[in-house]
């Protein structure tokens, strides 16, 4: 290589070196909804153009007009699919910085519709829902302790077609109720309709011995354990339950379908 093209190359990586220490970004990743971002772009800290260099997403530049106070980054043409993720990256001027007006819209929505939910004799839960926009945990819950309660987590499918669903749960005695729900970044749940199931094969659980060492109920079963002061001290399935580690006095448990009290003798 002659000295004439080691200087070019020299000069130019100093350029692409300089041109990267004044420049800054900002990434924004998230799902396509369907809406598009607004970006505040302010002018740059010498008075002399505005902020924002380039905008990509997903690596690739896109043609919007960013010569502007504010502008939109339009997804329309992008060939994006709703629930597809997308990984923004605005690259801007130092000293100076943008910002994304409505990041929400990235962020995916619980807009399912349940098609039907059910609980068989193979204690599966079974769910089916169509108008996912994006992926969200479905929350399993079940009504027990005249409360709902979450049991157990199943990632959702994102996808708008219809998805179908299954769960184990584990009824206790007499009539059950469950059903599903999702939280997105608002806040507020969305609740599929609830199913009701009953197995008259599973017997009514009792404490056998509500002031012995250990908690021992007839059968397995799910269960609470309260303090008087209304704590929750622990929880879980079983049959026999060690609670050496809580203090002495009484605690009120609920178990299967009903609540009851325990004194623990604990020395």
């Amino acid at each position: 290589m002659t000295i004439n093209k080691i200087l070019t190359v020299g000069f130019v990586l100093l350029t692409m070196v300089l041109t990267a220490q004044n420049n800054a970004s900002i990434i924004h990743e998230g799902h396509y909804q369907g809406k598009n971002l607004y970006v505040q772009n302010p002018f740059a800290d010498a008075g002399i153009g505005f902020c924002v260099i380039k905008v990509t997403v997903n690596g690739d530049v896109t043609t919007d007009q960013i010569n502007s106070s504010a502008f939109e980054i339009d997804f329309t043409n992008l060939n994006l699919q709703i629930g597809d993720p997308v990984t923004i990256k605005i690259a801007h001027k130092l000293n100076c910085s943008p910002k994304v007006l409505n990041p929400e819209v990235l962020r995916p929505r619980s807009t399912f519709e349940t098609v039907s939910i059910n609980a068989g004799d193979d204690k599966i839960l079974k769910w089916k829902t169509t108008g996912e926009q994006g992926k969200l945990t479905y929350l399993i819950e079940q009504y027990r302790w005249n409360k709902w309660i979450k049991i157990g987590e199943f990632d959702g499918e994102g996808t708008p077609s219809e998805n179908s669903y299954e769960f184990k749960v584990s009824p206790h005695s007499g009539e059950n109720k469950f059903r599903v729900k999702q939280i997105d970044y608002t806040g507020r749940p969305r609740i599929s309709q609830s199913t009701k199931y009953s197995d008259p094969s599973i017997p009514e659980a009792a404490i056998v011995c509500p002031k012995c060492k250990d908690l021992e109920f007839s059968h397995e079963t799910l269960f609470e354990i309260f303090d008087t002061y209304g704590n929750l001290v622990k929880k879980g399935f079983g049959k026999i339950i060690k609670v050496d580690n809580l203090k002495k006095g009484l605690y009120y448990v609920n178990y299967d379908s009903k609540t009851g009290e325990v004194w623990n003798k604990k020395k």
